[in-house]
């Protein structure tokens, strides 16, 4: 029965992520103060009141105190690259932390403006700040979970940005909405969530909420599929593109998991372990498959191993498919330092010599 003291999103929360699933956990919520992370903490608390369990209190300052069990603890990452809104911003969520009653945890980084060049790298390193933060604060504070509040638009857009980069099925998945974190368990409830329901909720809670005025940068590529892509195919092409976005994105999902059985068993066929570093391929197993399947064969092993797959693509993949194939002398090194040999019967993978 429904309980007529939660708003509903509050209720779609509960249904989307029960309660009795993380109720006597502590959970980490990132949250930078914008629209969706402060709805996130509102629901999340709200909640965790009506379980009748305390969350506890741990501001900043508390030295890493461990208070109670089942604690909610929020997580703040000051990137400083908007300095007085950047503050701005801490200051509101550790205020807001404190009249829930809500622990909270703030980290401060500085983004290397010489790093990668143009408005996507320095994205790209601002979230891998995130992450980061989030890992090492989970560990800190014992949290078993970490939360995002990634929303169905978000996961429409994500999908949108691979398709313009260029991706496989496997990249039309979009986010995955439960996936590792270090030793802990990241977890994006909101993912069945439009952020027009966020807002109305937040506008229901007379709750205000920071805007960070980089959102409105087109020149990340983020930004111009939100400001731009997006409205206009809505526009001109169809109004439910986002809703069209996220089908695609659910059938790729269910493409993928049979592709990823099939590899799966494929590598447990062909492949075998040479030392904790290096792997064998068969190439005879192989005989007869799909390219499309072989190339998940190997990323497969490859994930297996826990090789770096990031700037592993297609060009990659594909070249470790026709090395396999092949069968003649030939010797490369993969991203990660990984070196790859065509060796009688197949490939020899090592990574041992970085």
């Amino acid at each position: 029965m429904a309980n007529p003291d939660l708003h509903p999103l509050e209720t779609k929360l509960a249904v989307a992520w029960p309660p009795p699933a993380w109720q006597d956990l502590t959970i980490l919520l990132a949250v930078s103060g914008g629209a969706d992370s402060v709805t996130l903490l509102r629901a999340m608390a709200a909640l965790k009141k009506s379980t009748g369990r305390a969350s506890g209190t741990h501001l900043l300052g508390n030295g890493g105190q461990n208070v109670g069990e089942g604690r909610l603890v929020v997580g703040h990452l000051n990137h400083q690259l908007r300095p007085k809104e950047a503050d701005a911003d801490e200051a509101f969520v550790v205020d807001l932390c404190r009249r829930l009653g809500v622990a909270c945890e703030v980290g401060r980084v500085r983004i290397d403006l010489a790093g990668p060049a143009g408005g996507d790298g320095l994205e790209a390193a601002a979230r891998q700040s995130r992450y980061d933060f989030l890992e090492a604060t989970a560990a800190r504070v014992g949290a078993r979970y970490v939360v995002t509040a990634h929303t169905a638009d978000d996961q429409a857009e994500t999908i949108l940005h691979r398709i313009v980069r260029g991706t496989g099925i496997g990249g039309l998945v979009g986010m995955a909405r439960v996936r590792p974190l270090g030793p802990t368990t990241l977890i994006r409830p909101l993912l069945g969530f439009r952020r027009r329901e966020l807002l109305a909720y937040l506008a229901d809670r007379g709750q205000p909420y920071c805007e960070d005025s980089s959102n409105a940068n087109t020149r990340f590529t983020r930004n111009r599929i939100r400001h731009e892509l997006v409205p206009q195919l809505a526009a001109q092409f169809n109004p439910g593109v986002v809703d069209a976005v996220l089908r695609l994105g659910s059938l790729a999902g269910e493409v993928q998991g049979v592709i990823e059985t099939l590899a799966d068993a494929l590598a447990d066929r062909c492949v075998s372990e040479e030392s904790p570093d290096a792997i064998r391929v068969e190439a005879v197993s192989l005989a007869g498959q799909p390219s499309y399947l072989v190339r998940e064969m190997l990323m497969a092993a490859w994930r297996r191993q826990d090789w770096p797959m990031q700037a592993m693509g297609f060009a990659e993949w594909n070249l470790l498919a026709q090395m396999l194939a092949a069968g003649t002398p030939y010797k490369n090194t993969f991203p990660g330092d990984v070196s790859v040999q065509v060796v009688e019967g197949g490939l020899r993978l090592d990574r041992g010599g970085r």
